[in-house]
């Protein structure tokens, strides 16, 4: 896995906004801090567009997560949470995220996916045939093995998680101090 980065690279970041947050919550019990990720994943590069795919809940309460999101200069696109007649619900934007990506890569030198979902792995490998460089940026210990193995270079969240979570403060390690 080599990368290249550099001032002038233009770059467009992809949120898979359901998984980060729910690896961040099953993982940490804590919220995602999406500044700090954009921060990290941009590297100081020419950031053409960044898109967080988001599914709305039924009550419709994300109206302040949409307005934080785009102070960090993420752009949301939502999608309504499906719910079937036994009462089932889903919502994701794997597709629609794959269809954003292919149609802005010609315009990209580098795409970042925030992501751990293996389901991405053949939009990645269409990317790198195309000479687009793909980088992914997620908790590792609940990402893909696969995903981190074909990516031109996986930034794990898991290392400093205390950087990208809200109010993560680590673990307290109890010192045993002898007399």
């Amino acid at each position: 896995m080599s990368t290249i980065k550099h001032d002038e690279q233009r770059i467009g970041i992809f949120i898979d906004t359901q998984n980060l947050y729910h690896s961040a919550k099953n993982l940490y019990q804590r919220k995602v801090n999406f500044g700090a990720i954009m921060k990290e994943v941009a590297s100081g590069r020419k950031l053409v567009r960044a898109i967080a795919y988001v599914i709305t809940s039924e009550g419709g309460e994300e109206k302040a997560f949409f307005e934080a999101l785009n102070k960090f200069g993420i752009e949301t696109k939502t999608k309504d949470l499906q719910i079937f007649a036994g009462g089932a619900k889903k919502g994701d934007w794997d597709v629609g995220l794959a269809v954003d990506v292919m149609k802005m890569s010609p315009r990209l030198d580098a795409v970042v996916l925030v992501t751990g979902d293996g389901d991405f792995i053949p939009l990645i490998e269409y990317l790198q045939s195309q000479l687009v460089q793909v980088e992914v940026a997620s908790f590792g210990k609940s990402t893909s093995m696969k995903l981190k193995e074909v990516v031109d270079n996986f930034i794990d969240l898991s290392i400093t998680p205390q950087k990208y979570l809200i109010g993560y403060r680590g673990r307290k390690v109890k010192v045993k101090v002898q007399k």
